[in-house]
């Protein structure tokens, strides 16, 4: 299979909202594009814009994997996913496989964990059984283990190749993770899971130079956690054209 990396962060957006947020699912084109921008839960973090969404969107209808979903009374042009269907999926291997699109190379343990969000798997054990059988389906590989690791990682056999990334993430010694822009000139922080989600990017004296706000102790409404992606993806898109020159 030859899907190229937008096709895969919009097909595993739209897997993933179905199963997270079921009551604004299908998703429209902007919901779709905060989706695939956002800086938590992704790895590489991207931005792309709309052109280049409904461009994937009518390559993945094309192959099946996608269709229109607007109802007839209807204010926005929307869209589903049929990936269950057109490879036959059941929940716990579409939830394996849509982690892998989004978050790339990942360990059994760590699939284990994340998981949860998606599809209760039960046991790393089931999980270890599921990574097989995909295997087996050609859909997912076994990597080589690197120097000095003890967990082996697997990867989807999708695609991938196609638009390149804006942005890649690195863990630091204090296991905070930063956002790097080519060969790492980018060093803001992603915020952690604990931290309120209308939190921005904070560099060295936050972004555009000005104090990072402390985290709040509230958890955020909808209406904040999307005003907060939306501030995400301009400061990512800011410092893209700053870098780009």
């Amino acid at each position: 299979m030859d899907a190229d990396a937008v096709e895969l962060r919009v097909l595993g957006c739209l897997i993933e909202k179905q199963r997270t947020t079921p009551d604004v699912y299908p998703l429209s084109l902007n919901s779709l594009r905060l989706a695939c921008n956002q800086a938590t839960n992704r790895d590489p973090v991207v931005v792309y814009d709309e052109p280049a969404i409904r461009a994937a969107l009518d390559r993945l209808g094309r192959r099946g994997w996608t269709r229109l979903a607007s109802g007839a009374t209807s204010r926005a042009i929307k869209y589903r996913h049929l990936l269950d269907e057109a490879l036959k999926l059941d929940g716990r291997d579409i939830s394996l496989l849509t982690l892998l699109m989004l978050r790339g190379p990942q360990t059994p343990g760590e699939l284990n964990q994340r998981s949860e969000r998606l599809y209760h798997s039960g046991s790393l054990e089931e999980v270890e059984r599921a990574l097989g059988v995909l295997i087996e389906r050609d859909l997912v590989e076994l990597l080589p283990r690197r120097p000095g690791q003890k967990e082996q990682r697997y990867a989807h056999r999708l695609g991938g190749e196609g638009a390149p990334s804006v942005f890649t993430t690195r863990t630091d010694a204090e296991g905070e993770e930063h956002l790097e822009f080519g060969d790492g000139a980018s060093g803001a922080r992603l915020p952690s899971d604990h931290e309120h989600v209308a939190t921005p990017y904070r560099e060295r004296g936050g972004v555009g130079g000005e104090p990072a706000p402390a985290p709040g102790p509230q958890r955020a409404t909808v209406e904040e956690r999307v005003a907060a992606i939306e501030r995400r993806v301009a400061a990512m898109e800011e410092q893209m054209r700053r870098l780009l020159g």
